[in-house]
């Protein structure tokens, strides 16, 4: 049997141990960074801003509750049933 070249194997396998070792601690002594592309930031201050908008539109139930009040709010039926129908068909596709 020859030791010597179990002495050899071994010394390449420990070379390759510590050379493994040294990558580990290389990669923790980083630090972490994350980068948002200039879409990622236009999306977010969109995003921001829609959810700080109002659903409803203050200036447009305002006029229609004074027309209300007044007695001279009108609703056309046709108007309506053609919102309604073009909505229903929208729920279809």
């Amino acid at each position: 049997m020859r030791i010597e070249a179990y002495n050899q194997i071994a010394k390449v396998y420990e070379a390759n141990q510590t050379a493994g070792k040294a990558k580990t601690t290389k990669a923790g002594a980083g630090r972490d960074e994350v980068q948002i592309s200039s879409f990622g930031r236009d999306y977010q201050i969109a995003k921001q801003a829609v959810a700080e908008a109002s659903d409803i539109r203050e200036e447009k139930v305002a006029e229609i509750a004074a027309k209300m009040n007044s007695g001279k709010y009108e609703v056309h039926t046709d108007d309506f049933a053609a919102k309604l129908i073009g909505r229903y068909r929208s729920f279809m596709v």
